[in-house]
């Protein structure tokens, strides 16, 4: 693991030009955290606002100097400065393999407008909130666990994170630490946010699924999550990561009486439907 560079070098002369849907910002800080997973955060337009949660289009020139774009979440909290991104570098992927190469001081394609599910205004009130996530989809929690009226909305605030190796575990010691360094979090953290790591292909104090860990009630270890399963009448979830956990869960809290929501109609449980099709 590196750490992220700090300082903002000069801008790069790439030949971006913004337009009416997209901006250009610089590149502040790459942090890589294995070979192929990296965050960085860019430059944050004084006029762009988002609800934490929320992605946004990012990119870089592509073919005859069209924008490649992808949906990105925005991985920072809504107060930031900055614009923090979780990303992984997909083998020969035409934006990941050229955006794994960024360094402070590039110029990437921003969109302008953020949009997503993944917000606290999609659930009804509730007591505790469960952030479930495999690989990169830790992105919209990271926003979500740092904002603090999240933890006025619920007492309880638990961010699970499954990979496939321990190495995968991005921003591990922040959240075994319950983010103690953050001056605006920090101590409500201390009192209110648990973490459950897995992992499913090498040894690890955790093992197994998601699924596996709600089936044996390992996911409900006291005092974590004071011992009782799933229940719509006072937990609300979050989902985000590969297609099958998403499909497979909001199966599984469908039968438990859960219901979806949405911005025009809060529920019980959200997915990020621009990710899943």
């Amino acid at each position: 693991m590196t750490d992220p560079v700090a300082t903002v070098a000069a801008p790069s002369a790439t030949g971006l030009e913004s337009t009416a849907a997209l901006s250009v910002e610089t590149v502040l800080w790459v942090r890589h955290w294995n070979e192929h997973l990296f965050s960085f955060a860019v430059t944050r337009p004084a006029s762009f606002r988002f609800r934490s949660g929320e992605f946004v289009m990012i990119g870089l020139p592509g073919p005859k100097g069209k924008p490649l774009l992808r949906a990105y979440s925005i991985a920072s909290p809504a107060y930031s400065e900055e614009l923090e991104f979780l990303s992984i570098a997909v083998p020969d992927g035409p934006l990941t393999s050229q955006l794994r190469k960024v360094e402070a001081g590039d110029q990437i394609y921003l969109g302008r407008k953020p949009t997503g599910t993944l917000v606290a205004d999609a659930l009804l009130p509730g007591r505790r909130l469960f952030l479930i996530s495999t690989g990169t989809g830790l992105a919209p929690f990271l926003s979500v666990a740092r904002d603090p009226d999240i933890y006025e909305r619920f007492a309880e605030i638990v961010i699970v994170h499954s990979v496939r190796r321990v190495a995968d575990l991005a921003y591990r010691t922040e959240l075994e630490a319950a983010f103690a360094d953050d001056p605006l979090i920090g101590e409500q953290a201390q009192d209110q946010l648990g973490y459950v790591a897995t992992v499913t292909r090498e040894p690890f104090h955790t093992t197994g699924r998601i699924a596996t860990l709600v089936e044996s009630g390992a996911l409900f270890v006291p005092p974590l999550t004071g011992g009782r399963a799933f229940d719509p009448e006072e937990d609300r979830v979050m989902l985000c990561g590969s297609m099958a956990m998403i499909k497979d869960f909001a199966g599984y809290l469908d039968s438990q009486g859960f219901e979806e929501g949405s911005n025009a109609a809060p529920g019980h449980y959200v997915i990020e439907r621009a990710f899943v099709g």
